[in-house]
This record gives structure tokens, C-alpha cells and sequence, in this order.
């Protein structure tokens, strides 16, 4: 018997992460309902695959629905099927996981009425079908997951308090990646191995200048994101270093084309950035007699970008997406001002 391998793409070192799979091994072998919570494209699905094949069910069938990609009948023909009778009966996504494991990701998403279907699923191994006469049964582990607090959503009506209480017996939380510093070269050197192996290619590693752009981004889309800008990377590896290393580091594609993103609220109202007053910085003479503008001008940008850099916590990546700047000019200005 071969033993079960669990996703490649769970890689890591630093120690929230490290507890995080800890805590999956302890609550694999415990054939109950689990709760995984953490932001999107923090690799809630991967945690539930590793799940799967780390419990007793392994050799089952590991069943995955996205409750937010359906709408509410869509959602409920694909999870418990339709009875029609003979030939004509479609089995749902329950009863395709018997004997195995079901991930119900984004269960928030489903509707009230039939997360109480659900409560029922889980309280007694029992679901009806559409069309059928009599009830049917599955033996499955249900895994959810979600992106929002359904705490929050039970406390308003939203979602199911007797349902919450059916998955969360225990709650799994996965960190986001901003907050696993160690990891992201890690993953990103992963990801980026992928992609130059599929040419043909060996993965050269990142230039320092890379390593530091990569480690300064905050990664709100999380390993989705990295791995999609490490991907970018390596199809960029034309612009390497001297030592042949990957060099350039593309966040946002789409700022060549459209410039900054700035998802502000005068941004979105007026289609430009609103300009904070700047800090004052003495001239130490009148105009009438005479000023060093370029003088003038370095300590005036000295100045604002120290501002900026105090308001965003000496983050670069940030500042630079503050001030509309690349975060290659915002490492210049500040090597420039040894800031």
C-alpha cells in the first residue's frame, strides 16, 4: 500500500505555518467536521486535500464544490443530485463522496435554506432528492471553508448557528501569506521552477533585487497572487542579471498600460489622485533673492517621502503604491536620501 502524498504547493517554513499543518495532522485522523478559515488564495483547498489523504478516508473520493460559483438551485441540484428514478437519476456531489471527503468551500455563499439541508447531512448522514420517494444516505466527512467570519454572519441572520456549530467542532486557521515572511522566496522559487521547466529550462533563482522586491509586496491575493507574479517572472527571465538570474519582478501588468492603481476613495470618484499637502520645508531665503530649485526640490521630495514612508509603517512596496511610484523608484529615492 502506497503511502497518500500531499499537495507539492503546501510549502513553508516559518513557524504559523508550520503550526498550521501541525494542527492538520492532529485533526485528520479524528473523523469529524472541520472548518478551515483564511483568506482568499491562501490555499484553504490544498489544507483540505492534505486533510483528505493524511485521514483514514484516503483512498476515497476527495469531492470539491465552490458553493460561491453557483447560483441557489444550480447549488442544490449539484450537491444532492436529482431523484428522478432509473437511469434518469443524477447522484450530487454528497453521494459522490461517500466513504470519502467533501470540501464545501465559500459555504457562506450557500443559502439559508439549504444550509439547514446541510445541518441534516451532517447531524444524521441523511439528504433528500428532488424527484426521489424516499431519503437517501452517504457516508462522507464534510471539510468547509471559508474567507469570511461566520460568526459575524450567524450573530446577523446570515448563516446557520446550528450549522456553524456542526463544522467548527474544530477550526483550522491558515495564515496569509503576508504573514509568512520566510515563505514567500520559498514559494516563489517553487512556482517559478514550475514555469521554466515547462520550457525546457532549469530555474536560475532570483537576483537580490528580485528577492527584495518579491519580500516587500504585501500579497493581499496571497499565494494565488505570488504564484501568478512568479509565473510572470520567469516568462520575463529575458531581462536577467549578470548572473543570468531572474531580474524583473512585475506586480501589476497592467500599470505599463494604465499607470498606479490606487483604489482610493477620490480615485474612484474623480478618476485621479488627491494630492496630500506636502510637508514644509524651509527655502532659508526668499524667491527675490534668489533660490536653489533643484536643491530645493530634492529636500521637497526628501520630505514627502519620509512622510509617506512614517504613514505606511517604512513599507516600501506601500509607500510606493502611495505615492504612484514604482517600488524600483521608491528604493531609488530612498538610497538617494539614505532614508
Amino acid at each position: 500500500m502506497s503511502t497518500p502524498q500531499p499537495s507539492p504547493d503546501l510549502l513553508g517554513q516559518s513557524r504559523i505555518f508550520l503550526d498550521a499543518l501541525e494542527h492538520v495532522s492532529q485533526i485528520a485522523m479524528i473523523d469529524g467536521a472541520v472548518l478551515i478559515a483564511g483568506e482568499r488564495g491562501a490555499g484553504k483547498e490544498l489544507l483540505a486535500n492534505r486533510i483528505h489523504f493524511l485521514s483514514p478516508r484516503w483512498e476515497g473520493p476527495f469531492i470539491k464544490l465552490n458553493c460561491a460559483a453557483w447560483d441557489a438551485a444550480s447549488l442544490e441540484h449539484e450537491l444532492f443530485g436529482h431523484g428522478a428514478g432509473g437511469s434518469r437519476r443524477i447522484p450530487g456531489r454528497i453521494e459522490r463522496a461517500h466513504e470519502g471527503t467533501l470540501l464545501l468551500d465559500e459555504i457562506s455563499a450557500a443559502p439559508r435554506a439549504l444550509q439547514e439541508r446541510l445541518l441534516k447531512v451532517l447531524e444524521h448522514g441523511e439528504f433528500e432528492q428532488l424527484g426521489a420517494e424516499a431519503p437517501r444516505t452517504a457516508d462522507v466527512r464534510i471539510i468547509a471553508a471559508s474567507s469570511q467570519d461566520l460568526r459575524r454572519l450567524a450573530h446577523d441572520g446570515v448563516f446557520s448557528p446550528e450549522l456553524l456549530e456542526r463544522i467548527a467542532v474544530d477550526v483550522i486557521a491558515l495564515p496569509p501569506l503576508r504573514n509568512r515572511d520566510e515563505d514567500t522566496i520559498i514559494l516563489a522559487s517553487h512556482f517559478a521552477s514550475l514555469a521554466t521547466a515547462e520550457m525546457g529550462l532549469k530555474f536560475p533563482g532570483f537576483s537580490p533585487e528580485a528577492t527584495l522586491a518579491l519580500n516587500a509586496h504585501d500579497w493581499p491575493g496571497n499565494v494565488r497572487e505570488l504564484k501568478s507574479v512568479a509565473e510572470r517572472a520567469a516568462f520575463h527571465w529575458g531581462e536577467s542579471d549578470s548572473e543570468g538570474r531572474i531580474h524583473k519582478i512585475v506586480i501589476d501588468p497592467f500599470e505599463r498600460a494604465f499607470g498606479c492603481f490606487a483604489p482610493d476613495a477620490s480615485l474612484a470618484k474623480t478618476g485621479r489622485r488627491t494630492t496630500p499637502a506636502a510637508p514644509q520645508v524651509s527655502t532659508q531665503k526668499s524667491y527675490k533673492d534668489g533660490i536653489d530649485l533643484k536643491a530645493y526640490l530634492s529636500e521637497l521630495e526628501k520630505a514627502i517621502v519620509k512622510d509617506a514612508l512614517a504613514r505606511n509603517g517604512d513599507n516600501q512596496k506601500r509607500t510606493a503604491d502611495a505615492l504612484c511610484l514604482t517600488y524600483d523608484q521608491i528604493r531609488g529615492i530612498v538610497k538617494k536620501h539614505d532614508l
